[in-house]
């Protein structure tokens, strides 16, 4: 089915950030993946080519482009070669960290931190998740307390799977300030790199992303100006969940991207692949369940594509956005798994990459709300509807 989501402002983009790809990120994805690691250089270049701070204005040295189908636009070309570690780090920088300071901060933030953003000179992290607070944010534990002397806070607790977490300059921190107040005792602060009692833990060994930098952050008594103070104290809660609906949005893309990506390397793979002397696309159920996939894909493409124009037009409901998480990410880890067997033993061999996209997968369906929760969401507005609780 014929696609309308793109213009050529947005192809003559893809022509920039695949010969990028083809540049900076292909030639470096195997070093990245055996070293667990990937240098600043790469966001730097990346900021060179103007790939970063796409919705930032241009005074804050940004492209102004406050449109989500650039961002599809890249994360399709990083998915063609398989880069899911880098797209992911790029999309907590440019998909989360950025609204927030952009809808939130105050003039002087604004110009203190998205210019180094937009170059690639500062790396930005979130910091929601903590050992015993996975999805249900309102089970946090970190705390920030006024110091009425000095107003500054003072932040104290423990955060972990942090993405770009020991890179970041910038870690945007959940913490309660009113323990009594629930949900509604939450903020958020900016914590910058080199605050006294701000430190790392060990970075770590996840089952895929391999090249993407995951790690524990621990705040032992530090101090941040009031003026780190992001948003309105007492509405950190308010504030995330006003902004998840693109949280959500950036993964379902990707999802959908991978599952794409999927498919068409095992279309070559089952065209050129023989077996009993026929090519495996030949046979009636590798026929079948490719043309599942396919149906599926493109099906799922119209919603995913709809939810990116409710996204621009700012009507994408939180709602919907979890049926796009759940959905498209669902369908990812099936359609490589499929695509996997398909590949037979070579399926199983990290030198191809539906093997790393296997691995790489699986946290799709967790990170940014699991599908349980994503099925929650969906579940009690429904209920709500009906009469029900």
């Amino acid at each position: 089915m014929r696609r309308t989501l793109y213009d050529r402002d947005h192809e003559d983009f893809r022509s920039v950030v695949r010969e990028f790809v083809t540049r900076e990120v292909s030639p470096h994805q195997q070093r990245w993946e055996e070293e667990h690691f990937i240098e600043r250089a790469m966001w730097t270049a990346a900021g060179k080519q103007g790939l970063l701070g796409l919705a930032a204005p241009e005074e804050y040295g940004g492209a102004g482009q406050d449109d989500f189908r650039y961002r599809t636009v890249m994360m399709e070309e990083f998915a063609r070669v398989g880069a899911a570690s880098l797209e992911s780090g790029f999309s907590v920088q440019d998909d989360i960290v950025l609204p927030y300071l952009l809808d939130l901060g105050t003039e002087e933030q604004r110009r203190r931190w998205i210019p180094r953003m937009c170059t690639g000179e500062a790396i930005t992290a979130i910091a929601l998740t903590e050992p015993g607070a996975g999805s249900d944010l309102q089970g946090i534990r970190t705390t920030a307390v006024r110091d009425d002397d000095s107003g500054d806070w003072v932040i104290d607790g423990a955060k972990t799977f942090i993405t770009n977490g020991i890179h970041a300059d910038l870690v945007i921190v959940l913490a309660r300030t009113d323990p009594a107040a629930g949900a509604k005792g939450m903020s958020l602060f900016v914590v910058e790199r080199d605050t006294p009692g701000f430190s790392r833990g060990r970075k770590l060994d996840k089952v895929g992303l391999h090249a993407q930098d995951t790690a524990e952050l621990s705040f032992a008594s530090v101090r941040v100006p009031a003026a780190n103070l992001l948003g309105t104290e007492g509405c950190g809660f308010v504030h995330l969940m006003e902004r998840l609906p693109r949280e959500r949005m950036s993964i379902a893309v990707f999802a959908q991207c991978v599952a794409e990506t999927a498919l068409a390397w095992t279309l070559d793979y089952c065209a050129e692949r023989r077996a009993f002397g026929t090519p495996v696309g030949d046979f009636q159920h590798t026929r079948f369940l490719l043309a599942e996939l396919a149906t599926e894909i493109e099906v799922t493409r119209a919603y995913v594509d709809s939810a990116i124009t409710a996204l621009n037009d700012g009507t994408l409901t939180p709602v919907d956005a979890a049926k796009a998480k759940w959905w498209a990410s669902e369908l990812q880890t099936r359609v490589v798994d499929r695509c996997v067997q398909l590949h037979g033993g070579y399926g199983y061999m990290l030198e191809y990459p539906i093997a790393r996209a296997f691995i790489d997968s699986r946290v799709q369906t967790i990170y940014g709300g699991t599908t349980e929760v994503m099925k929650e969401i969906i579940g009690r507005h429904l209920a709500r509807r009906t009469g029900g609780r």
